[in-house]
């Protein structure tokens, strides 16, 4: 069992509170788009306070997909800020959250895990948050689901065609009914108009579907996006499901909505990918 690391300081660690915030937060989320073909998506992944209500829009997206109904299992991918672990790696144990025990579909995951340069490492998640924040919302709104957890410390292009394409595999062969969520902010520690400068750009790649461009933008302007790999993943494998190539921009936001601190911000986004 993987027992909670930010419970308490990225969200509530009370049921009831907690469940209560999630559940305002997506009665509050309006998804402008049409996304009931949506394959995979894009969430952040700080305190509630902060992003809670942008990450509610990913979810919100999840609730309007026409076939959500069988959808047995969500795989989440996160980036790894603590160094620790292999390049990708995989977890294996069920996790505890304050709503109840996300139980890991392990038969997926050993099927991702046989690929070479995937490893079956707790290490990774132990002390690692992007994952975990994204699954008190999916024990409250999808509580039957099941989940398969990620964490990407190598996210290069390589290492999200690597992921995406063992995610297909795995799904294939198993015949799940599955979808992928990337947990990722973006730009860090800038004034408002310097992040939304640099942020434009890459939202606009990502609703083109654009990839190279994704990376290269990424590089070129230095920007601060924390899960890029991820992010990576889940567009490819939208791609490799034969979505029709449509990113599309749900809600944004950044932490001086909370703050009032615009000169040193956040940036949070929502993305489906169909």
């Amino acid at each position: 069992m993987r027992e909670p690391a930010v419970s308490g300081a990225f969200y509530p660690s009370g049921k009831d509170e907690l469940a209560n915030i999630i559940d305002g937060y997506v009665k509050e989320a309006r998804i402008p788009h049409d996304v009931e073909d949506a394959l995979a998506y894009v969430a952040p992944h700080a305190g509630y306070a902060y992003s809670g209500r942008t990450a509610a829009y990913a979810f919100s997206a999840m609730l309007g997909k026409k076939d959500i109904e069988l959808v047995e299992t969500f795989i989440v991918v996160g980036p790894n800020h603590t160094g620790d672990g292999k390049p990708v790696s995989l977890s294996m144990q069920d996790w505890k959250t304050p709503i109840g025990i996300a139980q890991n579909d392990r038969e997926l995951s050993d099927i991702i895990a046989k690929t070479k340069g995937i490893a079956k490492d707790e290490s990774a998640h132990r002390s690692e948050h992007s994952v975990e924040v994204q699954l008190p919302f999916i024990k409250q709104l999808f509580p039957d689901a099941k989940c398969c957890m990620v964490c990407m410390m190598d996210q290069r292009v390589e290492a999200a065609q690597l992921l995406s394409s063992a995610i297909a595999n795995a799904v294939k062969e198993t015949g799940r009914k599955a979808v992928v969520l990337a947990s990722s902010d973006f730009n860090h520690y800038e004034p408002r108009a310097v992040a939304q400068r640099k942020d434009k750009p890459l939202f606009d790649m990502l609703e083109s579907m654009d990839l190279t461009g994704f990376y290269t933008r990424k590089e070129e302007q230095n920007e601060t996006a924390c899960g890029y790999g991820p992010i990576a993943t889940a567009l490819l494998y939208a791609q490799k499901e034969g979505g029709v190539g449509k990113g599309l921009l749900l809600h944004s936001s950044d932490s001086g909505d909370e703050t009032g601190d615009i000169e040193s911000v956040v940036d949070y986004a929502a993305f489906a990918f169909c």
